[in-house]
Order: C-alpha cells, then structure tokens, then sequence
C-alpha cells in the first residue's frame, strides 16, 4: 500500500512531464496565451460564457480532458450540472454535458493521479449516503459510468462538496455546515472526518472553502470571507507547518481577488497556473505566488476568543489576557498590545490595561455592560484583535454598616439614605462619606438617627466612615 502511494504522489508530483508529451504545446488549455501575475478571464467564447455561472474547471493528468460545472445557486429548482471537453483528433471536442449529469446534480469536478478516474459531488450516487455525496466516475473506453458514492465516512447525511485528493488518496473537502474537512485514507477506507481548526475555519465565519490542497500538503488554496478581503468570497493561501498545523491563510490579492464572489481556486496539472471563479466566469492567473507569499509577513490572528467576564461594583477587578488569545506564524513574541472600547474611545476612568503584561485592573463605579477590543501587533505593523466583553454587576447584598447598633439602610439606594445609631444614639459621632478616589463628598456630626440625600451624586460606590468616640466603623454604599 506505502508503495501504491508513493507511486501515485510521484506520478502527481510529476505529472508535468506526463502532461507534456500527451499534447501538443500549441493545444494546451485551448491554445490560449498563457496569463501572468494578473487573473484573466479562461477560454471566453468556449468555456465561459456570458449569461450563466462557470465556478470551476479540472484538467486530466494528461491535459486531454478539462470538465467544468455550471451553477445556478441559490435557485433550488435547477440542478449544477458538470460539462465536459476532450482533445481528441488534434482540436478540442465542443463542450457538451457529461452524460452521467442527466437526471442528479454534480459538480466541482476534480482530476487525482490517472486520467480515467473524476472526483465530484453528486446527487442520487450509487450507494448515496447523504443528499450530496463526495463521489467518482470511472471511464471505461469512451464511457463515463455514473458517480459512485465514496461511502460514510467521508459522507455523511447531509451535504458534501469540493472534493480533493491528496497524495496519499486522502480526501480534503467542505461540509455541509461550511467547514473544511480532512478525511484520512488508511488501509483501503476512509476515517471519520475531522473539521480544520482556526486559522483554516475561520472564527465567526463558515467557509465552505472550497480546498485545494497540494499533492504532498505543503499549501492549501481557499475561499473564505475575513478582514480586510475586497468584496465577497476571496481567495486565500497557506502553508502547512512542521507541526502539522496551517498557517494564517494569506489573500492572493487584488490581481486576483476583486470585490466580486472568488471560489475554486484549482492548480492546473503542470502546477503552472490557477483556474477559479470570479464574477461568474472561470478566470486563470500564473501560480508563482505560492512560492513568493511564503515569505512575505503572515498577519497575527485569534487563536482563542476571550471569555466574558463579570465584576461587581466596586469589587477590584483584575483580569490578563492569555499569551494564547493571539498567535502569529513569524513569532507571537513579537507583539504588542492595546486596548479601547470597541467604538474606538478610550477605557474608563476606573479601568487600565499594562500592554506589557496585557493586565485591566480597576474598581468599576456604576453597574454597566462594556465591549473592549483588544488588539495585537507584529512588527510589521499587521493587527489582530478580540472583543473582551465585561459586566458590572450591581451589589446585591452589600454589606451594611452595622456594628454595636449602627446601621446605614437602603444599601443599593437611589440616594435617600438612612444612618441609624441605635443603642448609640447617644453618643456623638461623624459620618464621613467619599467616593473611590478618596475624595471627600459629605462630614456631618450627629447624635441621633440621620437622613442624607445623595441624590445628586453620581452613580457608583462610595465609602463610609462613622467615627464613634476612638472606633472608626468602615462601609460601602452603592448609589444606582
């Protein structure tokens, strides 16, 4: 089995040379001109058309056959339908439905390792296990048979798509709930799936990716929609670490992406070129940026959310932000950070943030919800940033004063308070009442039971202090 594997990545690996002996140079991919590092619309004319939606194309190993759907999305009531062209007699046959198509939906055709074999999804596949499944169609002659599920796993019930095999047969493709998936291929059978963590699902947004992975997994090709794209869906690369992780996928850019939906970004055989949708059309472009992007910056991302958190007025509150929130493939000790309210303003007069040791510390004031972003930067002046959410809770059972028969009630008030002595209303004693900052607010001297009104007060905690011959009795009263 090693051995069948490695034969199949070296024939991929490989399948330039493959590729140039089967087709005349001046055939290739319809005799086009050839595009550079500017994407430009594929075969208009022949294979895209105006006035319907090519999203992807696939060439066989040996360049004599390039099948591509058609897609109606989101009408429901027309199917996605996979087309096909060969090289036959020295000119390519005109484009015409693959007869399997008739009667189910396929599409996002894919070519892996021979030129006999096509990867697709499918509706009403032989051994269907879901609504669309990860299928194949096998030719034998000049016939292609109906796809053929490729069973639960990788399938499930529901919806499949964008098939694509790697090296080792395994299988990359993207769920019905918009992740992209890895199944394993070992001993013959497919292992359950396993969705790709962030960076690759993105946080707070499904992907459908549409993957392209490499044969030997170095870098993988897909769509998402993230900060900073230029429209829609754009088109992403990254880059498979010696840990086994990815890289934060890095957009191809504005020669590439534009403010329309991009999706399928497919490497042709030769590894010479990209094809993939834009605006409705199959477009192609020169595929030198996979080397050249893995050098350039990666941009810091959020590796986890940071959690709620919740404080009660006038309680310290003390909270760091975790050296795993952001990570950065360059070297995550490289960043700094900062701190705002989301809406750009600066923190709180209770609140401050060490940038060194990513620490808030305060004592909030007045009960209130507040959304802070938290933002990272490398060194090349990229930012990440989190949303940290914090609650101030009000003082449910804030501890009265009450101590040898005194008493300060209601505690929360609305600023009426009542100071009783009790069993010391005859003694002299002063009520001293400050806010947080220390600075005195009221002083009064008494003997009997007293009212105060701090109506006019702002809202928040302040201390109390009742001074009872050599006994200083400490409290907080809150004002809501």
């Amino acid at each position: 089995m090693k051995n069948l594997a490695l034969a199949l990545v070296v024939l991929f690996l490989f399948g330039n040379a493959v590729f140039s002996q089967s087709i005349p140079p001046d055939s290739l991919y319809f005799g086009q001109t050839p595009p550079g590092d500017s994407a430009i619309i594929f075969a208009p004319g022949l294979i895209s058309l105006p006035g319907r939606n090519e999203p992807c194309i696939t060439f066989s190993p040996d360049g004599k056959s390039a099948f591509f759907n058609i897609e109606f999305y989101p009408d429901p009531t027309k199917l996605p339908f996979i087309m096909f062209t060969e090289y036959e007699n020295d000119h390519w046959t005109a484009p015409d439905t693959i007869p399997f198509a008739v009667g189910r939906g396929t599409g996002e055709p894919f070519f892996a390792f021979t030129n006999n074999r096509l990867y697709m999804f499918a509706t009403n596949a032989i051994n269907a296990q879901g609504i669309a499944d990860i299928s194949y169609s096998g030719k034998q002659g000049n016939i292609w048979s109906n796809p053929i599920s490729l069973g639960n796993p990788p399938n499930s019930e529901s919806y499949q798509y964008h098939p694509c095999i790697v090296g080792d047969t395994s299988l990359y493709f993207s769920s019905s709930a918009g992740y992209i998936c890895r199944s394993q291929y070992t001993n013959g059978v497919y292992q359950t799936r396993v969705i790709l963590p962030n960076p690759i699902n993105y946080i707070g947004s499904q992907t459908w990716g549409d993957p392209y992975v490499s044969p030997d997994e170095s870098y993988m090709i897909l769509k998402s929609i993230r900060t900073g794209g230029y429209g829609q869906n754009d088109i992403y690369i990254a880059y498979k670490k010696i840990d086994g992780t990815w890289t934060n996928p890095k957009n191809l850019g504005n020669k590439i992406n534009t403010q329309y939906d991009e999706t399928s970004g497919d490497i042709t055989p030769d590894g010479k070129y990209m094809t993939f949708g834009s605006n409705k059309d199959i477009h192609w472009v020169r595929s030198n940026f996979i080397d050249s992007l893995k050098y350039t910056n990666f941009v810091p991302y959020v590796k986890n959310s940071i959690p709620d958190q919740t404080v009660t007025v006038g309680q310290s509150f003390n909270y760091t932000i975790s050296d795993s929130t952001f990570f950065d493939d360059d070297g995550s000790n490289t960043l700094t950070y900062g701190a705002k309210l989301a809406n750009g303003n600066p923190l709180p007069a209770w609140l401050t943030f060490d940038t060194i040791t990513r620490t808030f510390d305060g004592v909030p004031t007045i009960v209130q919800t507040l959304l802070f972003r938290v933002t990272a930067t490398d060194t090349a002046g990229a930012t990440a940033s989190s949303i940290l959410k914090i609650k101030v809770n009000p003082l449910t059972a804030i501890n009265q004063i009450e101590k040898q028969g005194a008493r300060i009630f209601p505690n929360p008030t609305s600023g009426l308070i009542n100071i009783s002595l009790d069993t010391l209303s005859d003694k002299t004693t002063i009520v001293e009442i400050s806010n947080l900052k220390g600075q005195v607010i009221l002083t009064n001297t008494f003997k009997n039971n007293i009212r105060i009104d701090l109506a006019d007060k702002p809202k928040g905690i302040y201390i109390t202090k009742l001074f009872i011959d050599n006994e200083t009795i400490i409290g907080k009263i809150c004002i809501e």
